[in-house]
């Protein structure tokens, strides 16, 4: 026991994290963590995943069943600040956290993923001590929901409880806003709806738009402003015009079965092909009103017979992402507005943006950046807490939404008398309901909702940001 204390450290923004199960989201996790300097101990039965973690990352493993109680004492699950269990096995990351909490543990984390718990979740929590489960396939689902809302964007996230939204679209040649000096917009475009231009990617590089920044066409632009703003901002645009009505999706998982559930009542017909007869039934009885297909999804013959190119969106969400990207393309090729397609292979993006493919959505990614929101929120609970967290542009790009407390030296003062770091934006306020996109006059107040983006990672206070 003293020894794991030793090898957990003790300073006071380090936290002793426990990962158990050292599969894709595992790894990844641990790579974050131990880069914003936390300790962390891996836990996973596999000994060739824990061997290839230790070689490269700077963590230390115990080998053993997460759901067992010496192994999570040989862990120092006693000691640990958060235990993150994230195994394939839903029963037993339930019970790694009531052990954990059992043990010692201050704040357990659990992937929950099967719609049977997804009923009972909040009795389930209580009952078994996990302080927050994460549920990636209804995360996904969710996200998927709103790109279908807004089905010119590639990514659209939101801050403030909601009220805030920031859509990521590509700039097109016959967008009014190209060519033009941001600060000029609004002068030259007369009755342009005022959005904060957050973030941009051209040809591979990252820019936080100044007011002499010019957009043009082929640009990724992340624009942020209350839900209100936005729309009419792309009804400005003229991008508003498609409105989706019949969607197809490839794959009858889990989050499939989420999202049909979500976008039936949005008054959407959905379309479901699924290969395994057993689940396409099941399906069928638990999705009354899905139109639920029984073939292989990624025979294009299939796919035109039940009418691929009357669709208004395809999302395709295999298990494998091979598969997606290639029926993904095809439904590009046929003239799909709006394809979405499951990719956990960031290499992939690029390549895929360039030919098209650019909504792409990653439960791994989503289930990271939840986790490493509540890590970073829990890090700074005596500093300004971090309130969510968002990676744009596969990760180069953070977004992070904090609330100003009263003793932050910055408040009062108009943002044009502040220092505010290289590579970073101050890119909107939410205050008593109102959204603000601050200019150089307007203040941060105490309570405010303020919405920052950096390039780069493992920004955890509002004031390594903004001083004075």
């Amino acid at each position: 026991d003293a020894l794991t204390g030793d090898l957990l450290g003790e300073t006071e923004d380090n936290m002793r994290i426990l990962v158990v199960g050292d599969g894709k989201v595992g790894h990844v996790l641990a790579e974050h963590l131990t880069r914003e300097g936390h300790n962390v101990v891996i836990v996973d039965i596999d000994e060739e995943a824990l061997q290839r973690s230790e070689d490269t990352l700077d963590v230390m493993c115990i080998r053993g069943n997460g759901a067992n109680a010496k192994t999570l004492i040989d862990a120092g699950a006693q000691k640990a600040d958060i235990i993150i269990a994230a195994t394939a096995s839903d029963e037993t990351n339930m019970l790694c956290c009531l052990l954990g909490k059992r043990l010692g543990a201050r704040y357990t984390m659990a992937r929950i993923r099967d719609p049977e718990y997804n009923e009972s979740l909040s009795l389930l929590q209580k009952e078994i001590a996990i302080d927050n489960a994460i549920n990636p396939e209804r995360a996904t689902a969710l996200e998927i929901s709103r790109l279908l809302r807004f089905p010119f964007a590639s990514n659209i996230e939101s801050f403030a409880k909601g009220r805030v939204e920031m859509v990521e679209f590509r700039a097109q040649e016959k967008d009014v806003v190209i060519g033009h000096p941001l600060k000029d917009l609004s002068r030259r475009l007369h009755g342009i709806p005022q959005v904060l231009y957050a973030a941009v990617e051209r040809d591979g590089e990252v820019f936080i738009p100044n007011g002499d920044f010019s957009i043009a066409p082929g640009d990724r632009v992340h624009v942020a402003a209350d839900m209100l703003t936005i729309t009419s901002y792309f009804r400005f645009l003229g991008k508003n015009s498609l409105r989706v009505k019949n969607v197809m999706l490839l794959g009858g998982g889990r989050i499939s079965y989420y999202l049909a559930k979500m976008i039936v009542p949005m008054g959407m017909h959905v379309a479901m092909i699924e290969i395994n007869p057993k689940k396409a039934e099941s399906l069928s009885e638990s999705l009354p009103h899905v139109n639920v297909i029984l073939g292989d999804g990624t025979d294009q013959e299939l796919l035109e017979q039940e009418g691929l190119e009357s669709m208004d969106a395809f999302i395709a969400m295999c298990d494998r992402d091979e598969e997606n990207l290639m029926t993904g393309l095809f439904a590009v090729k046929q003239g799909v507005p709006k394809v979405i397609v499951k990719n956990n292979r960031l290499a992939y993006a690029d390549i895929m943006n360039g030919m098209g493919l650019d909504s792409m959505v990653s439960p791994k990614t989503i289930t990271c950046s939840t986790i490493l929101r509540y890590v970073r929120a829990l890090v700074n609970s005596d500093g300004t807490k971090v309130e969510r967290l968002y990676r744009l542009m596969n990760g180069r790009v953070e977004a992070l939404e904090f609330i100003a407390r009263a003793s932050d030296p910055y408040i009062g003062i108009p943002l044009k008398n502040l220092h505010i770091r290289k590579n970073a934006l101050v890119a909107v306020i939410a205050r008593q309901g109102k959204v603000i996109v601050p200019f150089g006059d307007d203040k941060i107040e105490e309570g405010d909702h303020v919405v920052i983006i950096v390039c780069e990672n493992g920004i955890g206070d509002l004031n390594e940001v903004i001083s004075k």
